[in-house]
């Protein structure tokens, strides 16, 4: 695989050796910038690095610049359809403009796009959907093709733009290949990665739902980043964007890519469990990842929550500190030494309060 070269978009330098940055996108109706701002900010908090919010009509595009505004991270357009979306997108002040070759117009009307991009500093990501290539119309249905077949056609439709673009002497762009199927989008990107040094934003689309669709991208992106494939990475899941952002981070956490937070152990709990693990997990875990500063405070930490005495300190001693739980109370110890006795009412305030020492 060829190392992708570099583009940068906002204050992110990315492809080549670079963090592979986390994106989600907004579920707000881009036309009322003060849910999509806040929104933002709560993504934001999370550890959104790139956001992205969909532009469907022209009242949408003239509202990006006050949502530009009121933001901390670089701003996507996402355009379908209209090429004059995109280009009032980019008078908006947007970091980046996602467009689709399957839908977005003829050559002239991409080039008039590519033209203001380059004229403003804007990068763009051509985005290859499998459910939208212009090979489809061809048939009256679904093609009976391998994933090798699917991957090839794809990669064709985005370097037939990616053409254009060259030819314009544009080069600060990316391309994102994807599909609900997992082998034909993990196809689809490795023959890119071979054939080219395009970054990719990587993803399946329409994943599904929180469970579902995090194993399926866990499986998919796990196989692309351990190549080096991949500049950003968006986990569409049908559940809150923030828990987008969560999956995100958890893979690349998983893959040694980035730190993000704590590592926190649990228990499946058991017969011997008197206590509510589950719920302190669940609260702990949302307080964290809802404040960059905690995320930030308790990254690389070995945060354990036990049921019982069996597996809290015995276990997980090579926790940085955590609790074994008791009936209604629980056994405070740190690197496995215990220090006391906790009540489970407690139990979080005890844990945010070494976190933030």
């Amino acid at each position: 695989m060829k190392l992708a070269r570099e583009v940068k978009v906002g204050p992110f330098i990315l492809g080549g050796k670079n963090p592979v940055r986390v994106q989600s996108m907004c579920n707000t109706d881009t036309r009322d910038a003060e849910a999509t701002v806040k929104q933002i900010k709560i993504l934001e908090n999370a550890g959104c690095e790139i956001n992205r919010v969909a532009v469907p009509d022209m009242d949408a595009a003239k509202t990006l610049g006050k949502i530009k505004q009121a933001i901390e991270t670089p701003l996507v357009a996402d355009i379908h359809f209209d090429y004059k979306l995109a280009l009032e997108a980019i008078k908006q002040g947007v970091d980046k403009v996602r467009i689709n070759p399957g839908n977005i117009g003829d050559k002239a009307k991409v080039k008039e796009v590519v033209l203001a991009c380059k004229d403003k500093g804007v990068a763009i990501r051509i985005g290859v959907n499998a459910g939208s290539i212009k090979e489809l119309r061809k048939f009256p249905g679904q093609p009976n093709w391998t994933d090798e077949k699917w991957a090839e056609v794809m990669v064709g439709e985005a370097l037939e733009q990616a053409d254009l673009l060259e030819q314009l002497n544009f080069k600060d762009y990316l391309v994102s290949l994807k599909s609900d199927n997992l082998f034909r989008t993990v196809a689809a990107c490795e023959l890119l990665a071979s054939k080219t040094d395009i970054p990719q934003h990587i993803g399946l689309t329409e994943a599904g739902s929180f469970l579902a669709g995090t194993v399926k991208s866990a499986i998919a992106m796990s196989r692309l980043l351990s190549q080096g494939i991949g500049a950003t990475i968006r986990i569409s899941l049908t559940e809150d964007p923030k828990m987008q952002v969560r999956a995100a981070y958890e893979i690349l956490k998983a893959l040694g890519l980035r730190q993000y937070g704590p590592n926190i152990i649990s228990c499946p709990t058991c017969g011997r469990t008197q206590v509510d693990i589950s719920g302190t997990v669940k609260a702990l875990e949302e307080q964290i990842y809802s404040d960059k500063e905690l995320i930030r405070l308790s990254t690389g930490k070995k945060i354990a929550v036990m049921g019982c005495a069996v597996n809290g300190p015995g276990e997980a001693r090579d926790a940085d500190f955590g609790i074994a739980g008791g009936r209604g109370e629980g056994l405070w110890f740190k690197k496995g030494e215990i220090i006391e006795k906790i009540p489970q009412q407690i139990w979080i305030k005890r844990i945010l309060e070494e976190i933030k020492k």
